[in-house]
């Protein structure tokens, strides 16, 4: 299956369906006012995604959704590649921002990276989606002109604003793709992460010989009982987080 990524159909199609510059479809000029629209087919297909995940957003099963058919939803939008970049846009424009104007920077970016950890708790599959070409809407607009204003009177140049904020855009994407997978396997095994190590190990305790990796054995035994895991959601992201505030630190506070 191919990675999913925004900015994957028509650019001109995709724009005016983003600002909604588009021409109503023919079925909706003719007869009775129509139910259907792009706002209802992008809401649809992103209540699908929620609960079933990217790859069952078909234009089939939209149009099951918003009780059509397929040839008149392709009236509405052109395809599943157009629909994707519609759908990150929506939900992007319905991310809580708060208001973090005059606070330190540190609390500011922070603010930025919860902002983006809550909108994938709420919607695992955008974090799936390769974004290296924006998606340019009114709601990947907006969000882009909030999280610069993080970083905005802090003497960085725009290019360095730019690099910042894809930097910890793209720690919060890759945290998110690993606690979706994550919650996805707690699910398939029907066991959460203190189970299955209880499972699994009395079984390695009889296998692993210790002292051939020492350290292997030390730390994973000490990060394990810390986190009930090998791996803890909320440790990995407050850890990985720090780590980029104090990396962008030198750019902020030089010297």
């Amino acid at each position: 299956m191919s990675t999913p990524t925004s900015g994957g159909g028509d650019p001109a199609r995709t724009i005016a369906l983003l600002w909604r510059h588009t021409a109503a479809p023919p079925s909706a000029r003719r007869g009775p006012r129509q139910r259907l629209d792009v706002d209802t087919i992008v809401e649809r297909a992103v209540s699908l995604a929620d609960a079933e995940g990217l790859e069952a957003v078909t234009m089939r099963k939209v149009a099951t959704a918003t009780g059509t058919a397929p040839m008149t939803l392709y009236t509405y939008v052109p395809s599943k590649a157009e629909l994707v970049d519609l759908m990150l846009d929506h939900v992007y424009g319905r991310m809580a921002r708060k208001d973090t104007t005059g606070r330190p920077w540190r609390e500011r970016v922070r603010a930025v990276a919860e902002e983006n950890r809550e909108l994938f708790e709420r919607h695992p599959w955008a974090a799936s989606v390769v974004t290296t070409r924006p998606t340019l809407g009114p709601g990947a607009t907006a969000k882009y002109d909030h999280e610069l204003s993080a970083l905005e009177g802090l003497g960085l140049d725009d290019v360095t604003m730019d690099a910042a904020v894809d930097w910890v855009l793209a720690f919060v994407q890759g945290w998110a793709r690993s606690a979706a997978a994550a919650a996805a396997t707690r699910r398939a095994t029907a066991m959460d992460e203190e189970q299955w190590w209880a499972a699994a190990g009395p079984l390695l305790e009889q296998v692993l010989d210790a002292d051939a990796y020492p350290l292997a054995t030390r730390v994973g035994a000490a990060a394990g009982e810390a986190q009930s895991g090998a791996w803890d959601p909320a440790q990995a992201f407050a850890f990985g987080l720090g780590r980029v505030l104090d990396g962008l630190a030198p750019l902020v506070e030089p010297g």
